[in-house]
This record gives C-alpha cells, sequence and structure tokens, in this order.
C-alpha cells in the first residue's frame, strides 16, 4: 500500500489492512522467515510533524519459519508495535556519505514522495523477531556428528561420550 506523503497532514490518517501470504517474497535461499502463515493483519496511522512523519502502528498474524536449532519449519505468532519518524532525504545528495547525527538515529528516510506501507510491515516484522528463533524453548537441535533432529530421534553416533564432538575426543583419552 503506497501512501502519498503530500496527501498527509497534521490530522492522524489510519490505514488498516490485511497481506495476504502470496505478498511475502523470499530474501534468499536461507531466510529464517518462510512467509506469513495466513493474513497478516497492519494497523497503522501517520500525520505531520514539523518537516517530518510519526508512523505509529502495529503488525499482528502468524508466520511460518525455520528454527535455529533443529532446522524444522513451525509457525510462530507475531505482534509487534512500532513508532517511526519517516523524514524525505536532504536535498545534498553530492556527498557519498552523510554523518547521521544523535536525533536522526530514529528517523527513517524516504526516497520520493511516497512510503510502502507493506515495506514497513515487512521491515517491523524482522525487527520483533528474536536473534535466536526457536520452534520452542526445550529444542534439542541437531546432533552435530551424524545429524540426527534430537527432538524426534536419538543420536546415531557410534558409541558414549564424546563421539558426537569430535573435537572433544583428546579431551576424553
Amino acid at each position: 500500500m503506497i501512501v502519498d506523503l503530500h496527501s498527509i497532514s497534521s490530522a492522524a490518517r489510519r490505514f488498516d489492512f490485511t497481506l495476504q501470504p502470496e505478498w511475502w517474497k523470499p530474501d534468499g535461499r536461507f531466510d529464517q522467515v518462510l512467509g506469513p502463515a495466513g493474513g497478516i493483519d497492519v494497523r497503522m496511522s501517520i500525520y505531520r510533524a514539523g518537516s517530518r512523519f510519526v508512523l505509529d502502528g502495529g503488525v499482528s498474524g502468524k508466520l511460518r519459519a525455520c528454527c535455529d536449532r533443529c532446522l524444522e519449519n513451525f509457525e510462530t505468532d507475531i505482534v509487534t508495535g512500532f513508532r517511526l519518524y519517516l523524514d524525505f532525504q536532504p536535498a545534498d545528495q553530492s556527498q557519498e556519505e552523510i554523518e547521521l547525527g544523535e536525533e536522526d538515529m530514529g528517523v527513517d528516510f524516504v526516497n520520493g514522495d511516497e512510503v510502502d506501507l507493506a515495506s514497513v510491515a515487512r521491515e517491523q516484522i524482522h525487527l520483533a523477531l528474536p536473534m535466536k528463533i526457536l520452534c520452542n524453548e526445550r529444542c534439542a537441535g541437531l546432533c552435530p556428528g551424524c545429524g540426527a533432529n534430537l527432538n524426534r530421534e536419538p543420536c546415531r553416533c557410534q558409541g558414549p561420550g564424546v563421539a558426537c564432538f569430535p573435537r572433544f575426543e583428546p579431551i576424553e583419552k
């Protein structure tokens, strides 16, 4: 959903919409987030505050993700609220690098006169995810030796002890 920022005044303008699963485009081969498991509900309001715009909103729904420990696909809930400050990029684009001040750290600079609310929602989904995405807190992961998913089957490594961890073999001796 594209919004023309020139049409936004100091009165808040509200946008409520649902993003369907086919909206999500994968980033690459090793994506942790595989996409929505259903519709993603998005609510946002935007208003002008001086030369900047304030975007308040929230995203909720279910995501399909890949567990960092066992590599199994699973579904997880996502619920997040956020506040962003939007500003137009500085007019002086002759510099290759622009130094940001402390007050600029909470500002998202937009190119052109429009903002894509679906893109903002996608960004907020990624920011709301934990650093390590797990199917559950007790996930045992994969055996580093044989690759068995320890949530579903026992380790297939030969013998007891440190067989699963060959780098610890000298310690065992």
